[in-house]
């Protein structure tokens, strides 16, 4: 039997993960950012009398501490494998990124209650003029955060989630300077809760891939762009495999992908045999990308000799 694996202590790249440093300088920045105004914005919400303001000041405090979850994930997801956990700690990473998801939702409904009552009951004393000044100078810090984290968000967990906050917060933006406008210019008080209640729909949509797919990882389900029965069958198209059995695909977090499988090969010798690993190996990673396989190589099964003078059958009526 041969097996394989990253040898304990090790780890291989992944080319898609994101420098642990350089996250951490776009969380903190984004972090700075959205922290500061936030106060300001709860102020001028609580004075303009902004259900859409107040929202949004709510989502972006909302933000400072989803940043925040992401900061500490990211420090604790940097800590080296371990006997006790071979592939790292990157998995808490994919917690923070569900924890995130599942605060957008809390805040999507949130958002939708109230704007249901506002619009029940309308606030004919919002001051539109503070309400749009504020809205605006929200856009553009919202708009810089994004920026930050979007060119890193398309394979990392973490970064998408706090992205997806930030885009969350824009469209919250836009939503409120709307809303101010046509209340500040048409006096159309029941804007502030219609325009609330659409940015919580938008939040809702937003956060529900999110959710899926760090609930995906989490679960241990075989990557979306990987189908367990193409590696398989790439596998027996090599020369010297004869079966594939209890092959395990499972993501430990985006750009890190594991493998574990058994092999019934031809060649007897050690020597050929190791030829045969290294080369299945180079194919796993050349061809889909995976650095962390387990392969375990056998001989085909020993036919069991029959002894024709005395076969199992005649041995039976024997005992009879």
């Amino acid at each position: 039997m041969h097996t394989a694996a990253c040898p304990e202590g090790c780890q291989a790249p992944h080319p898609h993960t994101v420098d642990v440093q350089k996250k951490a300088k776009l969380l903190w920045m984004a972090l700075g950012l959205i922290g500061g105004f936030s106060l300001v914005e709860l102020a001028v919400s609580l004075s303009s009398h902004s259900l859409a303001l107040l929202a949004e000041a709510g989502h972006m405090l909302s933000d400072v501490a989803a940043l925040a979850l992401a900061l500490l994930a990211t420090w604790i997801a940097g800590w080296p494998p371990s006997a006790q956990a071979p592939f790292g700690y990157r998995r808490v990473e994919i917690l923070a990124a569900l924890a995130n998801g599942l605060g957008l939702v809390a805040i999507a409904l949130w958002i939708g209650w109230e704007a249901v009552e506002r619009l029940q009951h309308p606030d004919a004393e919002i001051l539109g003029l503070p309400m749009l000044i504020t809205a605006a100078v929200g856009l553009g810090i919202n708009l810089v955060n994004a920026s930050l984290l979007h060119d890193h968000s398309h394979h990392d967990l973490n970064l998408k989630g706090a992205f997806l906050h930030m885009v969350s917060d824009a469209i919250g933006s836009v939503g409120v300077i709307l809303a101010a406008i046509a209340v500040w210019l048409f006096g159309w008080a029941w804007a502030d809760g219609a325009i609330s209640l659409l940015v919580a729909a938008l939040i809702l949509v937003g956060a529900i891939p999110l959710i899926r797919q760090s609930l995906n990882i989490l679960l241990e389900k075989a990557p979306a762009h990987l189908d367990p029965d193409t590696v398989q069958a790439h596998l027996l198209q090599t020369e010297g495999v004869q079966a594939v059995e209890n092959l395990r695909l499972w993501a430990i977090a985006p750009g890190q992908m594991a493998l574990t499988a058994h092999l019934t090969v031809n060649p007897q010798d050690g020597p050929e045999r190791d030829r045969l690993l290294q080369t299945l190996q180079a194919s796993l990673q050349t061809t889909f990308g995976l650095t962390d396989t387990t392969l375990q190589l056998a001989a085909p099964p020993a036919t069991p000799r029959v002894n024709l003078s005395m076969p199992p059958s005649l041995e039976l009526v024997v005992k009879e």
